[in-house]
Parts: structure tokens; sequence; C-alpha cells
């Protein structure tokens, strides 16, 4: 199994598992939330199918990755995208990021520059700022996202079956665009993860990154669902496109937030058009 330490807590590595195929101009794939790399299966296959190096990693905590008690903030998880880089010495890369992996992308641009970038991609992203502030009134109320931490403290497997039905509009799209198996296989990878990296994470979507998003100016592909439950696109992608220089923005009509399965033909055409 392929590993890179990025870290320590106590007596033990922090290591995360990560997936190197292919030849040519490099892809990372950076996943979403409370998923691992293998949500990328779709997308993979018709990059690595197009000519291009494909990369995907488990987020720590999730995934096979460490599940350690610490780190679960956007400082740490770009520094943990950063050693990756270095450790597999990529140059001139494509970094994609779905849902929670988009904050990566962005907060790695903001911290380390673009000396490694080529191009940047947010699919389902965070936005520029979730929690309703009065520097920010179009964000959401902080008390939605305790709500979610209690959901989660009471009962993990029950809330994260909830999400993910919401993550797919899955009274819209269930045997349609999805079907029960990939719910439940989804929920298997979930349940999975590490249950403090589950819970802290939520803190994270509520960081702020205006100030990381202004030092963006390599070309960025945006793709969102417009009828996301998750990250509606009016608190996020639409308020994010608005900031970068250099901005293509493509709405999904009817999209979930899960578009990379049930939007994965569309995601894949504008991506290999993107990245040509």
């Amino acid at each position: 199994m392929a590993t890179i330490t990025v870290g320590k807590e106590n007596s033990s590595p922090i290591e995360l598992y990560y997936e190197d195929h292919g030849s040519g101009s490099p892809v990372v794939l950076i996943h979403g939330w409370p998923l691992s790399g293998a949500s990328w299966e779709k997308q993979t296959a018709a990059l690595l199918a197009a000519g291009y190096r494909v990369i995907t990693y488990d987020r720590r905590g999730f995934g096979r990755s460490s599940k350690p008690g610490i780190g679960y903030n956007y400082d740490t998880f770009a520094a943990d995208l950063d050693k990756v880089l270095r450790k597999l010495d990529l140059k001139k890369v494509t970094l994609v990021g779905f849902s929670m992996g988009s904050g990566e992308v962005t907060r790695y641009i903001g911290k380390y520059g673009i000396k490694r970038v080529r191009k940047a991609v947010l699919i389902g992203t965070l936005g520029p700022y979730l929690v309703k502030t009065p520097d920010n009134p179009e964000g959401v109320d902080a008390k939605v996202f305790e709500g979610i931490k209690a959901a989660i403290r009471a009962d993990r497997p029950a809330f994260l079956m909830e999400f993910l039905k919401n993550f797919y509009n899955y009274d819209v799209t269930g045997g349609k665009l999805v079907s029960e198996r990939v719910l439940e296989d989804n929920w298997n990878v979930a349940v999975g993860a590490s249950a403090i990296g589950t819970l802290a994470c939520v803190d994270c979507w509520i960081e702020d990154f205006r100030a990381d998003i202004r030092k963006n100016n390599v070309p960025t592909l945006i793709l969102h669902g417009d009828a996301d439950r998750i990250l509606p696109p009016d608190a996020t992608s639409r308020r994010q496109a608005k900031l970068i220089k250099n901005v293509k923005f493509v709405e999904l009509p009817g999209g979930s937030h899960g578009v990379l399965w049930t939007h994965a033909d569309r995601i894949i055409s504008e991506l290999l058009k993107f990245l040509a």
C-alpha cells in the first residue's frame, strides 16, 4: 500500500494513502467529505484513457489514511497536500477538488502559491465563506453547523445516511441516476472514517477563504449542480466565480451535490475540455 508520511501523533506516524497511475500531465483529485479518493472512479478512468497521470489520495482521517485525533483544519490539509506534491515531485499540476476538497485547492494556492500549479478545478465548491457574519451577510447561520455537529454526536451512522440521501437528492435521482448500492457503498466508506475527524471537519467548512481566493490567478474551472442541497450555489459557487480573475463557471442543470456520479459524463467532458 502506497503511503506518504505527513506528520506524527505521539508514537504513531500520520500517513496518507495514495494511488498514482498513468503518465503525462499530472492531475491530482481531492475528494469530498465523508468519502475517499475512490469516489473519483469514473473521472480517474476517463483521465487515464485520455493520457493523463492521475493521483488520488485519502485525506487524513478518511479512507485508508491514518485516523489521527489532530489536524482537521485547512492549514493542515493544505500542508498535507504540499507534502504529497513534493514527495511525488509534481510540477505543472492541475488540482481538482470536489466539495471539501475545493478547500484544499483554494487554501493551498493561498499559502503555497502557484509555482507547481497549472490549472485549478473546483466541483461543488465550498465558496468564499459559508458562515453568516456582519461582513458576509450571504452566508448561512452558524446554528446550522452546530445542529450538524449535534446530530453527528448523537448518531453518526444515521446522520451519514441522511446526509448521503441529500448529497444525491435521492428522492429525485434514486433508481435513475444513482442506485441504492452506490448509497450503501458510500455509507460504508463514510462510517469507516474517523469519528473524531468526521465531526471536526464540520468546523473546517466555515473557514474563511476570501483572502486565499484573491491569490488564485491560474485558469480555474468551477462546476456546480444547480439543485445542490448540501452547498447551494447561491451561497458558494456563484459568489466564488465572481472573485476569480481567470474563471470558467458551468452550472449543471438538475445537478445534486453528488455530480461526480450522477453527472459523471458531463463532469468528464468539461474536465477534458478544460485540461486540453
